[in-house]
């Protein structure tokens, strides 16, 4: 879903910017935006100057400090004790420990936690929202939204916590029952990127949680204040309910944690989100162990408009899926194929809409276009337009960084470029979207399904039987298949995930609980007598 450099380091900005050493002079101490009066609001999450990032119970952390910066003017907004290797230990212990009187209660009482987790969330909604935007950059109304989104997934949890469960089955031997018995798996290791701090936590946590699992948690290190703050919302539930806190734990950290995590037997799921890079070193790990492992990974989404399209729907939907969130979506769109009768229209229509972007500070409630998450990510938009050109694109809109405070890049098309260009093919985390021209279905399906990831993807069309045809065996080949929809903005009721280098992970709806769970089937024998399966006389 994500680009991050490092081993299993979420995101991890240079040494530079976010550990340094941790007792500065007071006269930086006082540029911290926390200590600033615009930013008092901070505080109502409970936030401070230093914040301690473990959480099993009680928070603590001896780790190295670091410090979070907000994109949009690469300012200090506030500190993170991280956790150390022994504090993992700490934390992996009382959670098994917790996990022994979480997986007694049953399920319908735990999806009734769960909702209260889901209405302390929506009471500090506009404020966790207002975190989001200032920690990772996206607007306003999208970082609102996703605590939103982790609203409705615990929302949903409750309803299925009353409908877990298996068959069942009727068995051949008379006198006999044939059941499935699902039970939780234990301990589920989270760790989650920067772009979409919250929700993607609570995809995982609200559906393990019903289950009967305990979470193990690791955000991202240039997002940790926000794992603070929902943590801290989570703890107090627990705390409400007298419920042991280590249900629910949190170990900020980096490379140390994350491996730590791979390793671990006794993290009996692992639920991986980040770059396809990064998780094929997760999943080796995992599988070494014969452990579980859950993967969302990277994204090479494409959006094909035929000359039938409506152009309504293509132009603000290619806008949105391009634009949206700085480009920084697992599911954003990279590559617009255009029947060739419409190229040019739509180009100079997506042209005239990129002009009317309103790009501002995230938090303002009328922006639109934010800025890139961390220094390094406007490298990599700058690297990936040189490479586009050397390798034939023309820039037609945008390709330069802004002349402005933050990290900030303008929304990019680059056309010309051949379909299997090395570049096309390549996740860059970036708002660039590479256009291309085709003539026919058969060509334009196969260019969809030649790239390694399979997360999203859309067709725009009124033809039915084509409509079929990619919603069919020989069309996308993606996890996510949309018509006359953008590629972003999927619900939580469907199961979230894709194919190939995405990982084949699900999470969120549909039966995705299922990967939280492990299945026994169980045969019961009510009667006197003792029949073998298949007719076998054994005497």
């Amino acid at each position: 879903m994500w680009r991050v450099p490092g081993h299993l380091c979420v995101r991890f900005a240079g040494r530079s910017k976010l550990s340094g050493p941790w007792s500065r002079p007071a006269a930086f101490m006082s540029t911290l935006l926390i200590h600033q009066p615009q930013y008092a609001w901070l505080k109502e999450l409970g936030l401070r100057e230093e914040n301690e990032g473990v959480y099993n119970g009680s928070w603590g952390g001896r780790g190295e400090v670091i410090t979070t910066y907000c994109p949009a003017n690469n300012e200090p907004i506030a500190r993170v004790r991280q956790a150390s290797v022994a504090d993992y230990e700490e934390t992996v212990k009382k959670a098994r420990e917790a996990w022994r009187i979480w997986a007694d209660i049953p399920a319908p009482k735990r999806g009734e936690v769960v909702r209260q987790i889901g209405d302390a969330l929506r009471e500090k909604i506009q404020v966790l929202g207002s975190l989001v935007s200032l920690e990772m950059g996206k607007i306003l109304v999208e970082g609102v939204g996703e605590v939103q989104e982790y609203v409705d997934i615990c929302d949903y949890a409750v309803g299925l916590s009353r409908m877990i469960g298996g068959p069942i089955l009727p068995s051949e031997r008379p006198g006999h029952a044939l059941i499935e018995q699902w039970n939780p798996v234990g301990l589920v290791g989270i760790i989650t990127a920067f772009n979409f701090p919250v929700a993607v936590y609570g995809w995982n946590n609200a559906i393990a949680m019903i289950c009967g699992n305990v979470c193990l948690w690791k955000g991202a290190p240039t997002t940790s204040l926000i794992s603070v703050a929902v943590t801290k919302i989570i703890a107090k539930v627990l705390e409400d309910n007298k419920l042991p806190g280590a249900i629910c734990s949190l170990t900020c950290g980096g490379a140390d944690i994350g491996t730590a995590m791979a390793k671990d037997e006794r993290v009996n799921l692992l639920s991986f989100t980040g770059s396809t890079q990064v998780g094929k070193q997760v999943a080796l790990m995992v599988q070494e162990r014969f452990g579980r492992s859950l993967l969302e990974l990277g994204g090479n989404n494409a959006i094909i408009a035929f000359e039938d399209a409506d152009l309504s729907l293509v132009v603000p939907s290619a806008l949105f899926a391009a634009v949206g969130t700085a480009g920084q979506r697992c599911t954003t769109a990279r590559r617009l194929f255009l029947h060739e009768s419409i190229h040019d229209e739509v180009v100079n229509r997506l042209k005239k809409a990129y002009a009317q972007i309103r790009v501002g500070n995230p938090w303002d409630s009328n922006v639109l276009y934010g800025p890139l998450h961390t220094k390094q990510a406007v490298n990599m938009f700058l690297g990936a337009v040189e490479a586009a050109k050397k390798e034939g694109g023309t820039v037609v809109y945008g390709g330069k960084v802004m002349d402005r405070p933050g990290n900030y890049v303008e929304p990019t098309i680059v056309t010309g470029l051949a379909h299997n260009a090395s570049i096309a093919h390549t996740e860059t985390f970036a708002p660039i979207l590479y256009v291309f021209k085709f003539k026919n279905e058969d060509e334009v399906f196969a260019w969809n399904n030649e790239v390694k990831q399979g997360l999203s993807s859309s067709i725009f069309t009124k033809d039915l039987g084509r409509i079929f045809r990619w919603l069919g065996p020989k069309g996308s080949d993606c996890g996510i298949v949309n018509v006359n929809i953008p590629t972003s903005g999927a619900e939580i009721g469907g199961a979230f995930g894709g194919e190939k280098h995405t990982g084949g992970g699900r999470e969120s709806g549909s039966d995705a609980w299922k990967q939280y769970m492990r299945r026994s089937t169980c045969t019961i024998n009510y009667s006197k007598d003792l029949p073998l399966a298949q007719g076998i006389k054994f005497q």
